[in-house]
């Protein structure tokens, strides 16, 4: 199995890089999200790779982060999805995004990627809910519009140590947040209205 390679990035498409380890050229198939922090051709790389093999094919799919590769791995293990489905989901959203879509049950927005219809996004959302972790699902919904709302995070967190589901927790405490737009409202106020409801 190949874990990672390092080399000259010798050309770089969207969804395809050619790296030259060592005299030899290796064929990557990448995600759009991946493209975007390659650094230019002749510069240096190193990418992780996740090795398919076949009685038929090997391709050999990389990813610039740990995230990229783990998500993709997800999506693999529900029946239906394979690498190059896999690939396009991480080419449509980010593993933020995907991983706040299936936390939230968002249907609609699993299903905006291209390849899959509204059952698939139903089994994507249903199967991979309970294989993200509480931190990785916190993470990604704190942080979903690229500030960390610690309020949010600290009523989430809560809720979860009494006992809710994260994403019955999360549907909880933003309700509360979102009908008491220019209201202060401390983390035990959140706590109180959700609980109360």
């Amino acid at each position: 199995m190949i874990a990672f390679l390092d080399g000259e990035i010798d050309d770089k498409q969207p969804t395809r890089l050619l790296l030259n380890v060592g005299g030899v050229g290796y064929e990557v198939l990448i995600p759009l999200s991946s493209y975007d922090r390659l650094g230019k051709t002749g510069t240096r790389c190193r990418i992780l790779i996740y090795d398919h093999i076949r009685e038929d094919q090997h391709v050999l799919f990389g990813f610039m982060s740990e995230s990229e590769r783990k998500m993709f791995t997800l999506l693999l293990s529900i029946s239906g999805i394979g690498p190059k489905l896999a690939l396009s989901a991480l080419s449509g959203l980010s593993v933020r995004e995907l991983k706040v879509a299936i936390v939230d049950g968002d249907v609609k927005r699993i299903s905006s990627i291209s390849g899959v219809g509204k059952k698939m996004a139903e089994r994507i959302a249903v199967e991979l809910r309970h294989k993200i972790s509480a931190g990785e699902a916190l993470e990604a919904v704190a942080g979903a519009d690229g500030v960390v709302d610690s309020k949010l995070r600290d009523s989430i967190m809560a809720l979860v140590a009494l006992g809710y589901k994260q994403e019955v927790a999360h549907k909880k405490a933003s309700d509360v947040i979102a009908k008491s737009i220019g209201v202060e409202l401390s983390v035990e106020d959140i706590i109180k209205q959700a609980l109360s409801k």
